[in-house]
């Protein structure tokens, strides 16, 4: 059984809550405690054995510590950036996860996915025989996900997409918003989306614009008031994966075409 506990928290991504998972298994396992609420911490009360976050970003990990603290669980962290994990927690991992691992002796792996950051994953979980992908900032139902150039990578992003639509998950459960009952359409929708977005990028710079101000006037063809800070961020990491792949000249704040 999958549970979901939104929980209200700073976080710009649509919905304005983050969900926190119990998956109650043969064991109970707590999925990206965001912070607490009145009917996680009874949730909680009944017991927990291990705590696991898709990744540590704040609106994601904000109640590891108290729930840690409260409880008897085994703390989790991606072997990759367990430093990471205690900085933004203030909380030591008991144990370390690699892609491809079980959490424990439960039924739940784990799967690789960064790009929204770079120690993204999902956790797989089997349900009624149904494979369930609670997928964090991977992809939500009814709004894109943000790839920004500072903690962010596009290319890792698109290959994380292609990757959980070919383990044909039956449902995802997202970090935000309500659960995706037909995921290949998403991740394929997503998928588009962002090399839409690509190329209208690389059209932009093609044609001579420069700065990504500039790119972003040409790019976004929709009211950019109060995201466009976040818009900027995704352009560059778009500018970045164009620049690893030669196809542009780009130094951090000036793109110039590269003709094939």
């Amino acid at each position: 059984m999958i549970e979901r506990y939104p929980v209200d928290g700073a976080t710009r991504a649509p919905h304005g809550t983050t969900n926190a998972y119990l998956v109650d298994g043969q064991a109970r396992v707590l999925i990206d405690p965001a912070g607490r609420t009145a009917a996680l911490d009874a949730a909680v009360s009944q017991g927990v054995d291990h705590i696991v976050v898709t990744h540590a970003h704040p609106d994601h990990v904000g109640a590891v510590d108290a729930y840690a603290a409260a409880t008897d669980a085994t703390v989790w962290a991606h072997a990759a950036f367990t430093a990471r994990f205690e900085r933004e927690t203030g909380v030591a991992p008991d144990r370390v996860f690699r892609p491809g691992d079980a959490i424990g002796d439960t039924a739940l792996t784990v799967t690789d996915t960064p790009g929204h950051a770079p120690d993204h994953v999902a956790v797989l979980a089997t349900v009624d025989g149904e494979c369930n992908a609670i997928s964090g900032d991977l992809v939500f139902a009814d709004s894109s996900v943000f790839v920004g150039a500072v903690d962010g990578d596009m290319r890792a992003y698109l290959a994380s997409l292609r990757r959980l639509a070919a383990g044909a998950p039956a449902r995802l459960q997202p970090g935000h918003g309500p659960t995706i009952e037909q995921p290949a359409d998403r991740l394929h929708a997503l998928y588009a989306h962002r090399r839409d977005r690509e190329r209208r990028v690389l059209d932009a710079v093609a044609a001579g614009c420069e700065t990504v101000d500039a790119i972003l006037d040409a790019a976004y063809d929709k009211d950019l008031a109060g995201v466009r800070d976040l818009a900027g961020q995704t352009v560059r990491a778009h500018l970045d994966k164009l620049a690893r792949e030669q196809r542009i000249h780009w130094n951090g704040s000036r793109a110039t075409h590269q003709p094939a």
